[in-house]
């Protein structure tokens, strides 16, 4: 068969390849590869998935259109700085959310003048978000932090979203020190509103900038469509948006949740429609509340390689165990010393029966904690200043989420039992948590909804369309 569209995901460890047959009417899956990432050069790992894919015997048309996501670069360092501690931590978690970038530190108006700059100093970040005040109201912490980060001779680029009426009089004291700036509008210009777009963009733009850095992804930029390549969890995103939303053509099958399980990382993506249609008043003060229609959530230290100790320090070694209903203290001292294995050899495969048994209970354990964190829960004391009583829902609910989709190398080469095993026990102990009551678990077995997020810009209604029958989801009214 032939394909003439490639979508490439160049990850910290494996490159991967999806091959669509794309006609007028219809997007159809082809075939899928993959090959080790070679970070000195990444062209060579690019190559090795192309070869691999046409070894199955896949004939690659010659005008074939050619999109690529990738996390291989690991993330644009960024610190926000900002006026109140809870919004510009909020306001930078979303504009970071599928922008290529990682938020190492937050500082605030309350931090002391000499605190900021160290962190400045030291951290060395290629991205500042600078925000503060909304537009209208303060301007005093904008236009210190600008002074702050002259000071700190910073050499990073500077995404200045805060109060507009503030931002003109920064703008010279950057452009007066040689200080790189881009002015996007103010990322809350109102104390129940989040405005991250703009931002975002910036920041993906610039991370585009740096990946040519890498070696070989230079040339990946060359033969790319529109040389735009997209970080990977954002299009993951963008692929559960489109499913959860739909477009104008193709309806969407509703609230969602994607399961993202990395060596690294555990991404959780929720997608709840019917948040849009929210007033300003029901969606709340936006620090007080997760009622944005698409949220994502990243544990750093939740992994299945990279990150494994993380989960163990987590949840405790027998807490781990548990999932697969062990309580031996020596098997706890295995699955420790195993944990910093993987951690130094991130690209070992399991072989050993236990050794696949620890990582389905690192899994469970990495996902549960992950979607607790994810979502909100039910209050268990009063709190006068908040107006909440015990019992009260706080935070994103997600009860009546349906589709659950999960990702990952695990999703993608286990057998049938031990993914369902791994997303059963995740969801078996809610507790408090505002977890789906009934979920749909579905998995993503070729890993194509990176792909769907990449090509949906430009293929809106046909991506919709192979989602719902790729996921086997008929939403009401189809």
């Amino acid at each position: 068969m032939q394909a003439n569209l490639l979508v490439f995901d160049v990850g910290s460890t494996y490159t991967k390849l999806t091959a669509f047959r794309l006609t007028e009417e219809r997007l159809e899956l082809v075939v899928r590869s993959q090959a080790p990432t070679t970070i000195a050069d990444i062209e060579t790992g690019i190559m090795a998935a192309r070869h691999n894919l046409e070894q199955t015997g896949v004939c690659v048309a010659a005008d074939a259109t050619v999109y690529s996501t990738s996390s291989a670069a690991g993330g644009l360092r960024m610190v926000a700085l900002g006026y109140m501690p809870r919004v510009t931590a909020k306001a930078a978690k979303e504009v970071a959310m599928n922008a290529g970038a990682r938020v190492l530190e937050i500082i605030s108006h309350e931090d002391p003048p000499e605190y900021r700059l160290q962190v400045l100093q030291e951290i060395k970040p290629d991205i500042i978000l600078l925000a503060g005040g909304t537009d209208g109201g303060d301007q005093e912490s904008l236009l210190e932090n600008a002074g702050i980060i002259v000071q700190a001779r910073s050499k990073a680029v500077v995404i200045l979203a805060g109060n507009k009426d503030a931002q003109g009089q920064v703008a010279e004291i950057f452009a007066a020190r040689d200080v790189a700036c881009i002015r996007v509008p103010n990322v809350m210009p109102t104390i129940h509103e989040l405005r991250v777009k703009p931002a975002r963009e910036a920041i993906h733009e610039q991370f585009i900038k740096q990946i040519t850095l890498a070696k070989g992804l230079n040339k990946l930029l060359d033969i790319v469509s529109g040389k735009k390549v997209v970080p990977t969890p954002g299009a993951v995103l963008l692929g559960a948006e489109l499913l959860a939303k739909g477009t104008f053509q193709e309806a969407g099958v509703g609230d969602v949740i994607v399961i993202d399980l990395g060596g690294a990382t555990t991404d959780i993506h929720s997608v709840l429609p019917d948040l849009e249609k929210l007033s300003i008043e029901e969606k709340g003060l936006i620090v007080n509340n997760e009622k944005q229609p698409s949220y994502r959530t990243v544990e750093g230290n939740l992994g299945l390689r990279v990150s494994a100790t993380g989960i163990v320090e987590t949840v405790g070694p027998l807490g781990v165990l548990g999932k697969i209903g062990y309580s031996d203290p020596e098997l706890a001292e295995q699955l420790v010393t195993y944990t910093e294995y993987l951690e130094k050899n991130p690209e070992h495969i399991s072989q050993a029966p236990l050794e696949k048994q620890f990582d389905l209970a690192l899994a469970a354990s990495a996902i549960e904690v992950a979607l607790k964190r994810h979502a909100g829960h039910i209050a268990q004391e009063f709190n006068a200043v908040m107006g909440i009583t015990p019992g009260t829902p706080i935070g994103r609910d997600l009860r009546r989420v349906q589709y659950v989709i999960a990702v990952g190398g695990l999703f993608t080469h286990g057998t049938a039992n031990e993914k369902q095993f791994v997303l059963q026990e995740a969801f078996k102990n809610p507790g408090i948590s505002l977890l789906p009551t009934k979920p749909q678990f579905i998995i993503d077995e070729q890993y194509v909804l990176y792909a769907l997020g990449a090509l949906g810009s430009q293929y809106a209604d046909l991506c919709a369309k192979f989602a719902k029958q790729y996921f086997n989801i008929i939403p009401k009214g189809d």
